[in-house]
């Protein structure tokens, strides 16, 4: 049987080093994920002539001169997704750890963030001895001692 009773934590303080690692790492994961994606995507795109058919509607528009490659420029694109997700990760982290300090610096005036849990605690049913059985002294008394019977309280 568990009991289950209301617990109140208060947040004061996030360390800006533990925020900063772990920012770092999340956005790093993010901009590979990203990356990856990107480059699937872009890969697909060629594939079905996506960016040479913008191209050629450019041209017949008259938006680019004919046979200049606008779209259809694999390194670039590759270049311009590494710089930005670069740009996005160190920007963010910088962030999360600046909110990390900014918190720090409200928490001492305002008290911090109040958080109500539920603490779960497993209770275990005392037994005591049958009805009709009695521990003699020379018995051991140990504890989940299996051959006593016993039933519930």
């Amino acid at each position: 049987m568990a009991t289950v009773r209301r617990v109140r934590r208060v947040i004061r303080k996030f360390d800006p080093w533990t925020v900063f690692k772990v920012s770092l790492l999340l956005h790093v994961v993010f901009a590979v994920a990203t990356l990856i994606g990107l480059l699937v995507l872009w890969s697909l795109l060629v594939r079905v002539g996506i960016p040479q058919a913008l191209d050629d509607f450019l041209a017949l528009i008259s938006l680019i001169e004919e046979g200049t490659v606008f779209f259809n420029n694999g390194s670039r694109f590759v270049r311009v997704a590494i710089f930005f997700s670069v740009v996005f990760g160190v920007s963010m982290t910088l962030l999360s750890t600046l909110a990390a300090v900014l918190y720090n610096l409200v928490s001492d005036v305002v008290g911090g963030v109040e958080v109500v849990m539920l603490e779960e605690t497993l209770r275990v049913p005392a037994t005591v001895p049958a009805p009709g059985y009695e521990i003699r002294p020379q018995d051991p008394v140990l504890p989940n001692q299996t051959d006593m019977p016993t039933m519930p309280v």
